[in-house]
């Protein structure tokens, strides 16, 4: 049998939007790291008014989105934090949002001698079309892997895509994996 016939391809779930909290945070994280900054705590707390935030009032669900988000972040850290110096997740759902979605993330750190810095950065965005953008090139990823024959999980089009993908790339290096996966030049293709 085929592996097209044996199973579909899998990719992932809880999108990375196309810009929204946890890729802003992931990006700074990215950019503390480079720049030689010491990252000791850090925070991304979200509100929004659309059905995702009305599912996470459910503590399980609520769990497991902290859980997929702080695993993101926690991925583009030089060093793990301690579980009492990061806290990711939604917050609460706030109905006359509606659609929208508000973030704050703040990174607490020091610089060359110990020097304290912190950032805080709010993001405020439409939910569902932040959302939609990945959505399609998912979509499009998972044609192309049938395509091919591939079923179960394509690990080549999930570190871009997706919070908690089975291997966690840095973003600017899943963008390069992605695009060769499209081009068939993935370890996967």
């Amino acid at each position: 049998m085929a592996l097209s016939e044996a199973g579909v391809p899998i990719l992932g779930d809880d999108f990375k939007a196309q810009f929204g909290a946890t890729i802003v945070h992931r990006t700074l994280v990215n950019l503390a790291r480079m720049r030689g900054v010491e990252i000791d705590r850090t925070y991304q707390l979200n509100v929004g008014g659309n059905t995702d935030f009305l599912n996470m009032t459910e503590q399980e669900r609520l769990t497991n989105k902290r859980e997929s988000k702080t695993e993101a972040v926690q991925a583009a850290l030089n060093n793990r934090l301690h579980e009492n110096d990061i806290r990711i997740g939604p917050s609460d759902y706030v109905p006359w949002l509606n659609d929208r979605k508000v973030a704050y993330v703040r990174l607490e750190g020091r610089l060359l001698g110990g020097a304290r810095t912190n950032i805080e950065v709010r993001l405020d965005v439409e939910d569902s079309p932040n959302a939609a953008a990945e959505a399609l090139v998912a979509i499009r990823l998972a044609r192309i892997a049938r395509d091919r024959g591939m079923a179960g999980p394509i690990a080549d089009a999930s570190a871009f895509l997706f919070k908690h993908p089975p291997a966690q790339i840095e973003d600017t290096d899943a963008h390069d994996v992605i695009l060769n996966f499209v081009k068939g030049d993935g370890a996967g293709a």
